[in-house]
């Protein structure tokens, strides 16, 4: 756990993923296989394993991320010199079909950013939240983790600290800017100790991650929306929009703080509406004729 944390610079809920893995992989192995020492584990205990949990209806997603668990626990063993090869080599991550997230249109953002009753300090702060996540394509646990030194309000942009601590500089909108400075006016009202967390909750406490997919599922409802969102939805529109707006995959990446590019390109497939009108407008053999 401290190699991942310290070394490999891992975000806490990733830590959090990979230890679980381990400690149930650890448990199955020890009881159903009679391996007692991870030295004894083969290439066949791993794929025996994989197809236990493949068997139980785990998803391919939580399949790749238990495999990638393991390859880093054995990448560790060899690093140590406990081992000198990894049974997890050679196995390869299960296929997974890619699933298209929900993007949200502007009339939909807009009205629920506007659902917020503005007669308190809470009301502020939640509209200030959703402004930031669209304005912004933050993630949930970036957003919570803001401090107020981390908005430059000059430049108008937010420091983010994305997963694994890298850091990243985000052009914020000037109605986003806007909504934080109104939310910071009242701001006051919810700080009992002396804090730089900029969303805090009723108590002057951060907000939890549970606490802000609860605001925005309340907004949905509030305003009739039949989609299932979550604040990650938010970060799902920010990027389809900007592309669909002109905007390069690779500035896309930057702003999004994707290691890879691979991970950005599947905002390229969600709506092509507007590359066919780009194609008739724009192809020289479809606009031969004209």
């Amino acid at each position: 756990m401290r190699y991942i944390k310290f070394e490999r610079r891992l975000s806490d809920n990733t830590i959090e993923a990979y230890m679980r893995d381990l400690h149930e992989f650890a448990a199955c192995v020890k009881s159903e296989l009679d391996i007692q020492e991870p030295q004894n584990v083969t290439h066949e205990t791993i794929e025996r394993y994989l197809s236990k949990i493949y068997d139980r209806g785990v998803s391919k997603r939580t399949q790749s991320r238990i495999l990638s668990s393991l390859r880093g626990f054995f990448k560790f063993m060899i690093l140590t010199e406990i081992i000198t090869t990894s049974p997890t080599e050679f196995i390869d991550h299960p296929k997974s079909s890619r699933h298209l997230p929900t993007v949200l249109t502007f009339e939909e953002i807009s009205a629920l950013i506007d659902s917020f009753d503005l007669s308190t300090p809470l009301g502020h702060r939640n509209k200030a939240m959703l402004e930031m996540l669209y304005s912004c394509g933050l993630r949930v646990s970036e957003l919570i983790s803001l401090h107020i030194q981390d908005i430059f309000f000059e430049d108008c942009i937010v420091r983010v600290i994305g997963k694994g601590n890298k850091q990243r500089l985000v052009p914020m909108s000037e109605e986003a800017l806007k909504q934080v400075n109104l939310y910071l006016m009242c701001r006051p009202q919810l700080q009992k100790n002396q804090t730089d967390v900029l969303f805090l909750n009723r108590r002057g406490k951060a907000l939890t991650r549970v606490m802000v997919f609860d605001i925005v599922r309340d907004a949905a409802e509030r305003i009739g929306l039949k989609k299932d969102i979550s604040p990650h939805t938010f970060r799902h529109s920010f990027a389809t929009h900007l592309l669909q707006g002109g905007a390069s995959i690779r500035q896309v990446q930057e702003m999004l703080g994707h290691e890879s590019i691979v991970t950005t390109e599947i905002y390229t497939h969600l709506d092509t509406t507007h590359l066919h009108h780009t194609l008739e407008a724009l192809h020289p053999l479809v606009n031969q004729d004209k």
